[in-house]
């Protein structure tokens, strides 16, 4: 009976263990994060605010023209996020798909999309602000 304790023991050790690394290897995004882009030679700042529930996502983005959009279907998966944005140019819809790694004060990710049909992708990558 002693040798089923023991064993039972090192099981919960090992278990509670990895359950506190698989957390600490979490991103934590909650919070905002800018980044400056060369837009038609203009210097364009994105602002993203987040708050993340565990592995979920929510938050706003504002950028070129100053509008402020939801985040859509967010997620945090370790230290990968995911969301996406819509928005509107000219009467069209566009979606863009984020997806980035937190390291940090830093998420550094790929920004795809449609453009006149075709797929594009941008890399971005944003700091976390400190207040």
């Amino acid at each position: 009976m002693r040798t089923q304790n023991v064993a039972w023991v090192t099981v919960l050790a090992i278990g509670m263990s990895f359950g506190l690394t698989t957390a600490a290897l979490a991103a934590d995004a909650t919070g905002t994060w800018t980044w400056t882009r060369e837009f038609n030679g203009n210097a364009v700042t994105t602002t993203l605010k987040l708050k993340q529930d565990v592995k979920n996502l929510t938050g706003k983005i504002t950028g070129r023209q100053n509008t402020e959009n939801d985040i859509e279907d967010g997620k945090v998966d370790g230290d990968t996020i995911s969301f996406k944005v819509t928005r509107e140019f000219n009467g069209n819809k566009v979606v863009q798909a984020y997806t980035g790694k937190v390291t940090g004060d830093t998420i550094k990710g790929e920004i795809k999309f449609d453009r006149n049909g075709e797929a594009q992708t941008r890399e971005w990558e944003a700091k976390k602000s400190k207040d």
